[in-house]
């Protein structure tokens, strides 16, 4: 797999990337991005299709893209600084 974040890490299990699948396509929807919305379910379905969810991301207009990637980005810091808050 190539991009190295979200959903495209290399160092998630099977259930993370799904949860990530699930929330970047989430902010896709609130973003109107209908395409990428398309491709993250069936990379949810189907974790073949996860380069070519990268790909339609890539497509995204990048003002659009450059939104939804800092959101997704302060929600994914959100989650992780509650998870370290809980294993203390």
């Amino acid at each position: 797999m190539t991009g190295g974040f979200g959903p495209w890490s290399n160092s998630i299990t099977d259930a993370e990337r799904v949860a990530r699948l699930r929330c970047l396509r989430a902010l896709a929807t609130a973003y109107g991005a209908r395409d990428l919305v398309a491709a993250l379910l069936q990379a949810e379905r189907d974790p073949g299709a996860l380069e070519q969810a990268l790909s339609v991301l890539d497509r995204v207009p990048a003002l659009r893209k450059r939104r939804l990637l800092s959101l997704y980005n302060v929600v994914s810091e959100q989650g992780r600084a509650a998870r370290l808050t809980l294993e203390r």
